[in-house]
């Protein structure tokens, strides 16, 4: 660093105030009036490194320049202790195309996808522990008895790539474009069910326990959308050329993969789409898709890890009768909602309140919704039918009575759930309480509102949210006997708000301290 000098432009001659330049003399130096580069470091990224610390001292007679090099301890947690690998310090000379060499570029650059480190590089720097027990981890590759667990993607384009590998507990789904014509399509393997199926997983890393990818189902698709799931689907159907089609062409696989808390995968099951092509077909577009789930669990869609995240929905559900005893007993799904979400009312095209029951929509964390219908009401109906049927459809045939303070709450936790607070308004002055004892009217429920409050919880530098309050609020309205033959029509309306608590840090509040631990972007460079 002492040799650095990021000032230094004039060739041979001393540059103002670059107190850095080894063309500058002391009588220059006594000339100047600030150093206009005060330090000069290496990579930031270094846990401890060098620095070149420039400064002027003016009470000197005349000014002269003073050059101190200093050890500079980098505070953050993600540093660089060693750069033991020299070749990423500069940017290496790319080969050029020839004649002699244009063959194996292109073999090794030319797909969607390609190794960028060579071939010596080798990662395995720690020696192997024959009596080491392995198990899976969080995003590591599923291994294969060949290679790993392929999920194709689109890499650089939308066709499709076989190189990506299935991540451990990471759920995916993909959607990709192949290649296809009816002449080569029983040549085509990446369209035929054998290829997602006759390699075992390895139950855990480098072992021989295997576990086979059993067939769970098989759909076929009809040229005009139309889907038939088929009996006997352990039963592989390879692509067969028939009267110009090409049939059994895989459309979609799903994968299920069953693990245990020790990290051990037990069972995978694939279930696919099967499709036909024409002659006129060019290309095909495939989706994948991998989902995990524990053994001897029920699987239960988050809303996030562990905070809300905006878009996805509220999860709810009550109290069965009886807890806590037994313990066993956890918070119960409500019947209309099997994935165990808040819901209200969702508006239909014809805005009719009566054909609208039983239509709800989920309420997503951190949007604000509105929905609405109009009811007709005559005189020939009766108040206490109309006002059950206005709350089953404001609230649901079973409206839930906590709510989940998390998104990853889990239903054994009760201190993670928060009751939902019920109250009721009335829309009607003290004249019409003296005129509604004094002749038959109605009180009938035309509006759900629902605030929920929550606030950021955590550090700082990544709050999570969290759901501290529910309040379900029914407006009534009083309605008159109508004459006969007369017709009224209401509004009927549910509504989600949602409000932010969070209080900012108060000025002199002695907090926990924080670490900004976001990694620099080119952190990794040149790894992938």
């Amino acid at each position: 660093v002492a040799r650095l000098c990021v000032c230094d432009l004039l060739v041979a001659e001393c540059d103002t105030n670059c107190c850095c330049d080894p063309d500058c003399a002391t009588a220059d130096f006594s000339l100047f009036t600030t150093c206009s580069v005060p330090i000069v470091t290496g990579d930031g990224h270094l846990c401890s490194q060098k620095a070149a610390v420039y400064a002027l001292d003016v009470d000197a007679n005349p000014p002269e320049r003073i050059f101190e090099l200093i050890d500079q301890v980098n505070p953050s947690v993600f540093c660089i202790h060693s750069t033991n690998y020299k070749q990423a310090l500069s940017f290496s000379f790319p080969e050029m195309p020839t004649s002699e060499n244009f063959d194996e570029l292109l073999k090794r650059f030319g797909s969607a996808a390609f190794r960028a480190e060579p071939d010596d590089w080798n990662m395995d720097t720690h020696p192997s522990d024959a009596n080491e027990t392995y198990r899976y981890e969080y995003g590591v590759p599923v291994q294969t008895a060949d290679a790993f667990l392929r999920l194709p993607s689109p890499v650089v384009s939308s066709w499709c790539s076989d190189a990506n590998p299935a991540g451990f507990l990471v759920n995916q789904a993909t959607k990709c474009t192949r290649l296809v014509s009816v002449e080569k399509c029983v040549n085509i393997e990446a369209v035929s069910m054998l290829f997602y199926v006759n390699s075992s997983i390895l139950a855990v890393p480098k072992s021989s326990q295997m576990v086979n990818i059993t067939v769970q189902s098989v759909v076929v698709q009809s040229q005009n959308g139309t889907r038939t799931l088929l009996n006997g689907s352990d039963v592989l159907r390879l692509p067969v050329i028939l009267d110009e089609l090409c049939i059994n062409i895989v459309l979609g696989v799903s994968y299920h993969i069953t693990y245990t808390d020790a990290g051990e995968i037990i069972e995978a099951a694939a279930s696919f789409v099967l499709g036909a092509i024409n002659k006129e077909a060019l290309s095909i577009q495939q989706s994948f898709e991998i989902s995990f789930t524990q053994a001897n669990t029920q699987p239960v869609p988050l809303s996030g890890n562990p905070g809300y995240v905006v878009g996805l929905p509220i999860r709810a559900g009550f109290r069965p009768q009886g807890y806590p005893f037994p313990a066993d007993i956890l918070f119960a799904a409500f019947n209309t909602n099997k994935y165990n979400q808040l819901t209200i009312l969702q508006s239909t095209s014809s805005q009719d309140c009566l054909a609208a029951q039983g239509a709800r929509m989920p309420v997503l964390f951190g949007y604000n919704m509105i929905s609405g219908c109009t009811l007709r009401i005559t005189a020939a109906m009766q108040c206490q039918p109309l006002t059950r049927t206005l709350l089953d459809l404001l609230k649901g045939q079973n409206f839930p009575e906590y709510v989940a303070s998390f998104g990853n709450s889990q239903a054994q936790d009760v201190l993670d759930w928060v009751p939902i607070i019920h109250l009721h308004i009335s829309e009607q002055s003290d004249n019409d309480r003296i005129s509604n004892a004094l002749q038959s009217s109605c009180q009938i429920p035309v509006s759900l509102e629902i605030e929920v409050k929550w606030t950021k919880y955590g550090s700082l530098v990544n709050p999570q949210a969290r759901i501290v309050n529910v309040t379900a609020t029914i407006a009534t309205i009083t309605l008159k006997q109508l004459p006969s033959g007369r017709e009224r029509t209401i509004p009927v309306t549910s509504s989600v708000v949602f409000t932010d608590i969070s209080s900012p840090a108060e000025p002199g509040y002695k907090a926990w301290p924080t670490i900004n631990a976001k990694l620099p972007f080119d952190f990794f460079f040149p790894f992938v």
